[in-house]
């Protein structure tokens, strides 16, 4: 824990919660998953992510619990929560919008990390202005601002192996202190979604991916095996390890990409 943001469940109750989310239907989420999933099946593992992440939010405390909305709502949706519509535009407007609507600190996440958990997305900001949690693939899974500004995230370019390091950047530009949150990795490909599934395997993302796996289904490509460790006295080019802005070393974050798509 940073002593400089130290987080407590009272802290949280002050935060509204945000959940970005398409509506799960086939051919318009998890396209990536295709092949080898049907569009179905990428829309049905799409759902359960949703559900995962709906339920790790309702289970946080907040003030508020919002799911910000590019269709329409269905039987997945769980009570406790404001549905508001997606505004039009690219996503970096959509962002925005969602913390325009907020009278109060905020944290967003997308629908890609079902292994999201209740203790991740609590957060106190006392003593720091900003969360940021970077994701595998080059984006980030989670920001939250203790002040939102819609115009923190206007222009930043979405879907890139740069808008993370651009979005943190952003926010460091702006004079807040920064608190890291864990790298999680997003579901797009077939590989996320073993990863993902591995990482919550009493979750309802993994319980689906297990029923598509089954004899009729196709096999899923396994992550290439990792090399051998080869002990080194400097680090490799390019593995700095971040720093937040109070100065404290933070090896748990990595600096990378995006967020929902």
């Amino acid at each position: 824990m940073d002593p400089a943001c130290p987080e407590s469940p009272e802290g949280s109750e002050s935060v509204t919660l945000l959940v970005i989310a398409k509506e799960p239907l086939p051919g318009r989420v998890k396209t990536r998953l295709t092949p080898p999933f049907t569009p179905e099946e990428a829309a049905a593992l799409a759902e359960a992510a949703l559900v995962d992440t709906l339920r790790a939010v309702a289970a946080t405390p907040a003030r508020r619990r919002v799911l910000v909305l590019d269709g329409a709502p269905g039987a997945w949706l769980p009570d406790g929560f404001d549905v508001v519509r997606q505004c039009a535009g690219t996503l970096d407007e959509r962002l925005a919008a969602a913390f325009a609507g907020c009278d109060g600190p905020a944290l967003l996440v997308g629908m890609d990390t079902p292994q999201v958990t209740p203790e991740l997305l609590t957060v106190d900001f006392a003593g720091c202005d900003a969360y940021f949690g970077p994701a595998e693939d080059g984006g980030f899974w989670a920001l939250g601002l203790a002040e939102p500004d819609p115009a923190l995230l206007r222009g930043v370019p979405m879907s890139t192996d740069t808008t993370g390091a651009v979005q943190r950047a952003r926010l460091v530009e702006a004079g807040l202190r920064v608190r890291d949150l864990p790298r999680l990795r997003d579901v797009d490909t077939a590989p996320d979604a073993t990863a993902a599934a591995a990482a919550a395997p009493g979750g309802s993302f993994a319980a689906e991916l297990t029923r598509l796996r089954g004899p009729a289904a196709p096999s899923l490509p396994s992550p290439a095996p990792a090399p051998l460790a080869v002990p080194s006295p400097s680090p490799l080019p390019g593995q700095v390890p971040a720093r937040d802005t109070t100065g404290q070393d933070t090896a748990r974050a990595t600096v990378v990409r995006g967020t929902a798509r």
